[in-house]
């Protein structure tokens, strides 16, 4: 959808990521491949895990890099309660997906043991008085996702704000 590319800036948002061409990269919650595609473009010598819970959605994945012929795009058949990873990431990536995991502390800490030592957490969402998205009583403010995170573990690192309909957050995991 042209449309989406207006106010989701995929490409902004990657180019923010500052990935090198060889990282490891986690699209959790990657959907038809929106950015988990482009992800594949940007670490051309690196690996992007297309995470999907939705079996239709893996398939999917796997036809469209295949169709592609992007052999650093490989499609991973993720549970509810973890991603199930099959390599430590140096960046896990969720957008517009944060808000459908149930028991995120758990979720989240449970991710930590997939990231690579400075490895980072992605996320972005739809802010309260976006346009588009679920409805308001589906979204979650960034003072939540903090909160949540810090619990699991995580510290915010950066905090980007050209998204004009989303909050775009970076954690990195804290020594415990």
């Amino acid at each position: 959808d042209p449309a989406r590319d207006e106010w989701q800036k995929p490409h902004q948002v990657i180019q923010a990521l500052a990935l090198p061409p060889t990282a490891l990269v986690a699209d959790i919650g990657a959907g038809t491949g929106y950015f988990a595609v482009r992800l594949a473009h940007m670490v051309p010598k690196g690996q992007v895990y297309a995470v999907d819970t939705e079996p239709d959605m893996v398939k999917h994945l796997a036809a469209r890099a295949k169709q592609d012929g992007l052999a650093n795009l490989r499609a991973v058949a993720g549970r509810a309660d973890d991603p199930r990873l099959p390599a430590k990431v140096d960046l896990a990536l969720l957008v517009d997906v944060y808000h459908h995991i149930d028991a995120r502390e758990n979720y989240f800490a449970k991710l930590r043991g997939s990231l690579k030592p400075g490895g980072r957490v992605a996320i972005i969402d739809f802010n309260a008085t976006s346009p588009v998205g679920p409805p308001p009583s589906g979204r979650l403010a960034p003072g939540v996702i903090k909160d949540e995170m810090k619990a699991a573990g995580y510290a915010l690192a950066t905090e980007h704000a050209f998204l004009p309909n989303q909050y775009f957050l970076v954690f990195q995991p804290v020594a415990r």
